[in-house]
């Protein structure tokens, strides 16, 4: 069964948060470019989460906003 994915947008930080889990202590943070952190698992490196930062200044913009993701 596919992981599900859970999005959340914090309107006050503006912030959209892609998350496979919830966060927790020992996960690691990198970021990814143009404002987007990766959440890791620490032991396998894969990406278990997204932040995207400044995310309604995005929708703005009139280049495309495209994030790769594999699974």
């Amino acid at each position: 069964m596919a992981a599900k994915l859970t999005f959340q947008y914090d309107r006050e930080a503006d912030i959209l948060y892609i998350t496979k889990c919830p966060p927790y202590p020992e996960q690691e943070s990198e970021e990814a470019g143009d404002e987007v952190i990766a959440r890791l698992n620490p032991h396998t490196r894969a990406v278990e989460g997204l932040e995207v930062l400044l995310f309604s200044t995005r929708l703005l913009r009139e280049d495309l906003f495209e994030l790769s993701v594999s699974a």
